[in-house]
């Protein structure tokens, strides 16, 4: 069978052992064949001029609505363990998980 991308069953069949994927016969050659589009896309993006953009965080602008940082009072650490059903060393006990020690 002819290989119609870039990226060879041998290189597919590699990339998945490393992550232990399963991979069919027949998923090599498409698996080949799309990883080559993905490729051609990034190298695509790679190659247009961004001389002077700016870098951004998010594609639109965002107004986020934030309110000014206050400092405002807060419950003490007794007021916080008061109603808890369980302290041990000024701290709130909760069940065991996952039969941790």
């Amino acid at each position: 069978m002819a290989e119609a991308s870039g990226i060879s069953r041998d290189e597919v069949a590699g990339i998945a052992r490393l992550a232990r994927i399963a991979v069919s016969e027949e998923e090599l050659d498409q698996l080949a064949g799309q990883l080559d589009t993905i490729v051609e896309a990034v190298s695509a993006v790679q190659a247009v001029d961004t001389e002077g953009v700016e870098p951004m965080s998010h594609p639109h602008s965002i107004d986020a609505g934030m309110r000014p940082d206050v400092v405002r009072p807060t419950l003490t650490q007794e007021q916080a363990l008061d109603q808890a059903p369980e302290v041990e060393e000024d701290r709130f006990m909760v069940p065991q998980i996952l039969g941790e020690e």
